[in-house]
């Protein structure tokens, strides 16, 4: 797997779940994942069941198998402070910006600096290595912005770096592109099996790949168990009702005379295979259009008990048996 995985996805879909387990699935056989959250929602926090997160990389999970999960939630303020202190050793004179409110009002009027230094940010903890040598982080995982803007999110340093021809700001960006654009870094989108988050998934593949970024995988996320198939659908479809009431009642759910129990049955359950039907039958079609986008697809269960800390552990060990690990 690579080391730098990118997870977008239209809101909605449960990108941050799905990058939360992705990090635990990739934190096995004692390996060390960073998952980084760059919107400031605090979501990460709320799925680890931990306190806010500071500007810091803390770890806040235990993968099985002793892998370990940090969490880094960018600030972009301080990320700046950091960025001018790194290349313009502003010290003090930095932190007086800061209290002059200088700072916030740079990353408000021009949006792209923002971005700019959460994904350099990011790009930092992916190229990090310790004093031997080594990758800091066997993997980093960022829980980025949905499908709709990640491209310009994820190519923003190539636009940086066009207009500042020279100089460290040039350096920076070019560096970060490089690991933006490397074959160890991975865009996953992650989507339901409804027409909306399937067609936007669709066109962000193709802005991605338009933009020279490396697409890794479709993740369907939510996917409901199922219940009936094609041969069962068609039975119910042409199944008479009398038939129907008299295996009700053959089942103990009451007689079969009318007005009976087994008789109320009949129309709530019919009425609930269709629109199973339907479902179904979108469900089908939604996958057809996923299988032509030519990419590795993998599907992730509707928790019905809703998504607890158990819940995130579950899917990490659904994505590893899935090879995503």
């Amino acid at each position: 797997m690579s080391r730098f995985q990118i997870v977008s996805g239209k809101g909605g879909t449960g990108k941050t779940t799905v990058a939360a387990a992705l990090a635990l699935a990739l934190a096995t056989e004692g390996k060390r994942t960073l998952l980084v959250e760059v919107e400031n929602r605090q979501g990460i926090a709320q799925l680890f069941e931990t306190e806010a997160l500071p500007y810091e990389e803390r770890k806040i999970a235990v993968a099985p198998g002793g892998g370990e999960v940090y969490a880094l939630a960018i600030d972009p303020e301080l990320a700046l402070l950091e960025y001018l202190q790194m290349f313009y050793k502003l010290g003090s004179a930095g932190r007086a910006l800061k209290k002059l409110g200088a700072i916030d009002f740079a990353t408000t009027i021009a949006p792209g600096l923002r971005d700019v230094l959460l994904t350099g940010k990011t790009c930092e903890a992916v190229r990090r290595k310790d004093k031997s040598g080594r990758f800091l982080y066997d993997h980093v995982v960022m829980d980025a912005p949905p499908t709709g803007r990640v491209t310009r999110f994820l190519n923003v340093n190539d636009e940086m770096a066009g207009l500042a021809k020279i100089g460290p700001i040039h350096n920076q960006a070019q560096a970060v592109m490089r690991v933006m654009k490397s074959p160890d870094t991975a865009v996953h989108l992650v989507t339901l099996l409804e027409e909306m988050p399937v067609q936007e998934t669709a066109d962000g593949i193709a802005e991605l790949r338009a933009a020279g970024l490396p697409v890794g995988r479709v993740i369907v996320n939510m996917v409901r168990p199922q219940v009936l198939g094609t041969t069962d659908l068609d039975l119910v479809r042409t199944v008479p009702r009398t038939a129907l009431a008299k295996s009700l009642s053959a089942a103990g759910l009451g007689g079969a005379r009318r007005g009976g129990n087994a008789e109320r049955l009949v129309d709530p359950l019919l009425a609930q295979a269709a629109e199973y039907a339907e479902r179904y039958t979108l469900e089908h079609e939604q996958r057809s259009v996923l299988a032509e986008l030519d990419l590795p697809l993998h599907e992730l269960p509707l928790l019905a008990e809703g998504m607890d800390l158990a819940g995130l552990y579950e899917l990490a060990t659904d994505l590893r048996e899935q090879g995503m690990s």
